[in-house]
This record gives C-alpha cells, structure tokens and sequence, in this order.
C-alpha cells in the first residue's frame, strides 16, 4: 500500500535557516509513516494575475501547483518577519491558491509551525498564516499550537540538538500524523 505523502513548505530561503533545521528534524520523524517531500519555494515568480494563463503562466507555477495537488498533506514550518509570514510563503499560497475554483489547497489537511529567534515564537506570523489557510480552506491542526521561541538555543549546526525540543518536535510530529489520517483515507 502506497504512504500517504506530506509536503513541507519553509517559509525561509537562508542556506542556513532555523525553520529549514527544524523542518529536516520533523520530516525524519514523519519519514516511517509518510512520504515526506520538500516543496521548493525558491524559484517561484511573484504571483501575477495578469499572467496566470496557460500561455504567459511561469513554468514554476505549473510544476509548484503540481507538486501540492500531489501533496495528501502540507506541513508548513516558517519564521515569523515584521509580525507576519514571509513574502515567499504568502506567495506560495497565493500561487497555489488560483484558479480559485481549482485551488491546489483546498481541504488538504495542514499545520504549522512557527520559529522565532525572540521569545514569542512567531506567533503573529503563525496567525496571518492561519488566516490565509482558512480562507483557501486548508483544515489546519490547531493542537498541538507550535510557536518556537528561542531557536538558535535548541539548534546547532547538525539541526535540533535541545532534548526538550525534540520531544516537542515529536510529540507534534505524531498529532499531526494522527490529523492526516484523519482526513486522508
């Protein structure tokens, strides 16, 4: 029987990313129940409407579009900037979001995490997020809430190395594995 399969979307393009670490932690977790895949976001093009038409349309939409249709789930893991979620992040859902009617969101099963070098976690960014995923009707996991505050304390150079953090980590990575199932049959 073929896995159900999980796409992770960092809202972070630094090399060295907090998010991208704890990203890699998470999917080694979910890795022996799903397939877990990285979505890149890198390459995608500011969204255009104007664009948006099979003959203008950028080649990396087509495929990103493609990539989350395939998707039986998304798992988005992001730093937080100025109160709110990254511009390639917002993107992202803005790309995948249209045509509207065919939305490659729409009911998916999602959740979010959230990564901040301060002590709030990123909780605003966390938020705007949740607010765009209602609008495209993605079912977003709302227990565990995950606000990762202090980041460059629980993370070195090989990815989450704080104790407590990984059995943070775990402990959602298996609420979100039971949330998928829930939806995915």
């Amino acid at each position: 029987m073929k896995k159900k399969s999980i796409g992770i979307l960092v809202g972070s393009l630094r090399r060295d990313s907090f998010s991208k670490k704890a990203a890699t932690y998470l999917a080694e977790q979910l890795e022996d129940r799903f397939d877990v895949d990285f979505i890149d976001l890198s390459s995608l093009a500011i969204y255009n409407p104007d664009i948006d038409n099979d003959d203008d349309m950028p080649e990396g939409w087509r495929s990103f579009r493609k990539e989350v249709i395939a998707a039986d789930a998304v798992l988005f893991v992001t730093p937080e900037y100025n109160r709110s979620m990254p511009a390639v992040l917002k993107n992202a859902l803005d790309i995948g979001s249209r045509p509207f009617s065919e939305s490659a969101w729409y009911g998916k099963p999602g959740a979010i995490i959230s990564i901040s070098q301060g002590k709030t976690g990123g909780f605003g960014g966390n938020h705007h997020m949740r607010q765009t995923a209602a609008c495209l009707n993605i079912n977003m996991m709302q227990q565990p809430e995950a606000y990762i505050g202090g980041i460059t304390e629980l993370v070195d150079e090989s990815g989450v190395s704080d104790s407590d953090a990984q059995a943070f980590f775990q402990k959602f990575a298996n609420a979100y594995a039971d949330w998928v199932n829930r939806f995915v049959s």
